[in-house]
């Protein structure tokens, strides 16, 4: 949804009055004598649990910066939390006991107490002892040995406060780290090899879930070299911390009582795929019918799929080694082929011999219906003062060609209306589109001579094959018809990073049926001519890379970067040479004139965990395009834009730029229009705050602009992008409200422009002429977004 206006009025007193004064002193009363009501009301004996304190008595060896962070760990970690308070109010155990006890759960009595109260938190001497010795195995776990903690209940008036006293040693660092055995097999070289990439490092401080996490990586890499049936716990670990200034050696065995089994590298004997599978079990009669394909012994029941796609998507073959990476990444295909299977379960069986090293793996796959058809039907409004509807109806095919191929259809009508703006000088400027498109998605490279490996490749690599028509009639003014079609091939190299080459992308542009209306803001305006009168078929080649690393859970931050290049009008150069002789200034293919230009983007972002429910996220955008040949600047579908929702959201969609540009031209040419560049630069953030599991907010600030490439008679100097850029970026700030339902993000945002690139040189900056209590300031400077997702 685009951006719309949004006003309000207000009315501020510059004092308080001793009236004000007064009604605040009471409502402090009032709170103050409701505390006191509240602790009355608790059972007969009990007080209420107001909090902790926490008294550190640290040794001099430990600096002020660690006594400080170990206390603040402390008071997260200890249990209970107090109730929720308001100035030390608890006003839910307030509302808790406001109307008694219910009589019946379906009453309005349960209900406020369930929807709003909250049951008081009792305080307990044996929570107390509970908490010390909580504490001081954390302590301990993290390296402060011989670490304690004693506490005591303090009550006064049925409050209870938990005062706990933390006596805190200097913390143990590793000194050495060593994988020892004394078994020589292929196992013990395996374990002992596993110090390669340790989790600990000499010079750290002990911490015993980092020594917890190191081993499970070690029982990870040893079970990806085939063992397995090897266990983290199989693992003992010691410690030395007898060594002076306070320092630890850590030693890693494997424990003597770890059987043979464990030990054994083990390969793959039989892969079996139950294709339909429900509730019947494995048998003799189910293996009699089964088909063998490479190795792989399928039984599909109904014939729904190919063989070839098993073979594709599993990585173990018969007589290879146990894997648990070829392991994880079967299972991961399988559940991520297109949606044809609602289940998907792994089972591995060791063969009855007694020397036996070999296992049977079983694939039980629960597919779902391939077929299906979704309506979906919505309105619309723009801040162009666009209104509208639109109806679109998609056929689905999950294995349209019984190898896990998707097929989608889609048509799609629609119907805007103009009310207010240019609509009142020039007519309603109704626009209708039609458009029908399929996109069919193919499990596989489908190019003669390249073949995967499906015991490498982390996920099954994608042909996306697309084709659309689409038939835009502009309210009387003229018709707009175009047809694409792109080849696309994707994979992932590995978990973070995945690649896209679309090798063809053809889309042609042709414009018809111009009113007269039309035509004479056509000979006023030549821009008109670029964005919509010039027909033009674009014949590109494209390549976009993605890269997000997989960050542990306990990371603060998170980083993410995908970018791309597009290189377009090359193939058609070489087609209109094969063609003809042209020696115009401008080229043609097939009668059409073609655009060339290379096009570079980058989406950098990053966030920042501050807090459990307090988050700085960022994004950076540099978009670059470079027009040559046939092109004097991009073509306007692939031009960059400014404003709206998802960018700069102080300013309405397509508003900003190029550089210190503004549209001031007929209503005619500001609806049609909108304002674009060759080279974009963009930079948002925004402190994001978890109210509750639901409500969200943010305070955010954008920037950015779009500039041309090229001098031209269009826009003017001022939007050609120069060393002075920096002076025409446009600025806004904000708060935003975002409702998070799981399914869907409910977003609102409302802006505020800081700097407006249009204004003269030395107006650019308007924060200081900010006033709320202005309609007519409130009508242009307050722009309210309303959107599905995060802006980023």
């Amino acid at each position: 949804m685009n951006n719309q206006t949004f006003t309000y009025s207000s009315t501020f007193g510059k004092r308080l009055s001793l009236q004000k004064i007064l009604s605040l002193l009471f409502l402090c009363t009032a709170l103050f004598i409701s505390g006191c009501s509240v602790t009355k009301k608790l059972p007969a004996g009990e007080s209420l649990y107001v909090g902790a304190s926490i008294k550190m008595q640290a040794d001099s060896a430990v600096n002020k910066k660690e006594i400080a962070t170990v206390k603040t760990q402390l008071e997260a970690f200890v249990k209970p939390k107090p109730n929720s308070a308001i100035l030390g109010f608890p006003y839910k155990v307030w509302f808790y006991y406001l109307f008694g006890e219910p009589k019946s759960e379906s009453g309005f009595k349960s209900f406020f107490r369930k929807r709003f109260g909250e049951p008081p938190v009792l305080a307990s001497k044996s929570v107390i002892g509970a908490n010390a010795k909580q504490i001081g195995l954390l302590l301990n776990n993290q390296g402060y040995f011989r670490s304690s903690a004693s506490g005591v209940l303090t009550e006064k008036n049925r409050k209870a406060t938990a005062n706990y006293t933390i006596n805190l040693h200097e913390r143990y660092i590793i000194d050495t780290i060593k994988f020892s055995t004394k078994d020589t097999s292929a196992f013990g070289k395996a374990f002992v090899a596993s110090q390669a990439r340790s989790l600990i490092k000499k010079g750290t401080p002990y911490q015993f879930d980092q020594i917890s996490a190191e081993r499970e990586r070690i029982d990870n890499l040893l079970k990806r070299r085939g063992f397995y049936y090897f266990r983290p716990d199989f693992i003992i670990i010691k410690a030395d911390s007898s060594l002076a200034n306070h320092k630890v050696n850590l030693s890693f065995e494997v424990k003597p009582s770890t059987s043979q089994v464990a030990k054994k590298m083990y390969f793959i004997r039989d892969v079996h795929v139950l294709a339909d599978y429900g509730e019947s079990a494995v048998n003799d009669s189910i293996k009699d019918l089964e088909s063998n394909y490479k190795g792989i012994k399928i039984f599909d029941r109904t014939g729904s799929f190919r063989p070839k796609i098993f073979a594709d998507a599993i990585g173990f073959r018969r007589g290879g080694k146990y894997g648990s990476a070829i392991q994880d990444v079967s299972l991961s295909r399988l559940i991520n082929l297109n949606g044809n299977f609602k289940f998907v379960k792994n089972t591995f069986e060791l063969v009855p011999r007694s020397d036996s090293a070999l296992l049977d793996v079983f694939y039980f796959l629960t597919p779902l219906k391939a077929k299906s058809v979704v309506a979906d039907l919505n309105a619309t409004t723009k801040s162009n003062n666009y209104t509208g509807s639109n109806i679109s109806i998609s056929w689905l095919n999950k294995n349209a060609f019984k190898g896990a191929e998707l097929l989608k259809i889609t048509a799609n009508a629609g119907l805007e209306f103009q009310v207010g703006g240019a609509s009142s000088t020039l007519g309603a400027l109704n626009t209708t589109r039609f458009s029908i498109e399929s996109n069919l998605s193919l499990p596989r490279f489908t190019i003669p001579f390249v073949t995967i490996n499906p015991a490498k490749n982390q996920a099954l690599p994608k042909t996306n094959i697309n084709i659309g028509y689409e038939q835009l009639k502009r309210g009387g003014l003229y018709n707009l018809t175009s047809l694409r079609t792109s080849l696309t091939y994707a994979w992932k190299q590995n978990a973070s990073i995945e690649h896209s080459v679309t090798p063809l992308l053809v889309n042609l542009v042709k414009a018809s049926n111009f009113s007269e209306d039309f035509a004479l803001e056509y000979f006023r305006n030549p821009i008109l001519y670029e964005e919509i009168l010039d027909n033009k078929i674009i014949m590109s080649t494209a390549y976009t890379f993605s890269y997000m690393p997989q960050n542990k859970a306990s990371s603060r931050h998170n980083f993410s970067f995908t970018g791309g290049v597009e290189v377009a009008g090359n193939l058609a150069s070489l087609l209109a040479k094969l063609g003809s002789n042209n020696d115009a200034s401008v080229s043609t293919v097939f009668g059409v004139t073609y655009p060339q230009y290379a096009r570079f983007d980058a989406d950098f972002r990053y966030s920042y965990r501050l807090t459990q429910n307090l988050r700085l996220a960022n994004r950076f955008l540099v978009g670059y395009g470079l027009p040559y040949g046939n092109s004097y600047f991009l073509p306007t579908v692939k031009q960059y834009v400014a404003g709206g929702n998802n960018s700069i959201r102080a300013f309405p969609a397509r508003t900003i730029g190029p550089g210190s540009y503004l549209r001031t031209g007929s209503l005619l040419e500001q609806t049609i229009g909108g304002q674009s560049g060759d080279i974009k630069l963009e930079f948002n953030s925004e402190l994001r705050a978890k109210f509750n599991q639901y409500i969200h907010g943010a305070i955010f600030v954008d920037a950015g602009n779009v500039w041309m490439q090229k001098d031209e008679d269009i826009y003017g100097a001022d939007a050609v992008f120069t060393k002075d850029f920096y002076k025409q970026v446009a600025i806004g700030t904000g708060i935003g409200l975002r409702f998070d339902f799981s399914y869907l993000v409910l977003r609102f945002d409302l802006a505020t422009p800081v700097r407006k690139p249009y204004l003269p040189e030395n107006e650019r900056w308007v924060l200081k002429d900010f006033n709320l209590g202005n309609p007519e300031w409130r009508k242009e400077n307050l722009v309210l977004n309303i959107a599905i997702g995060y802006p980023f």
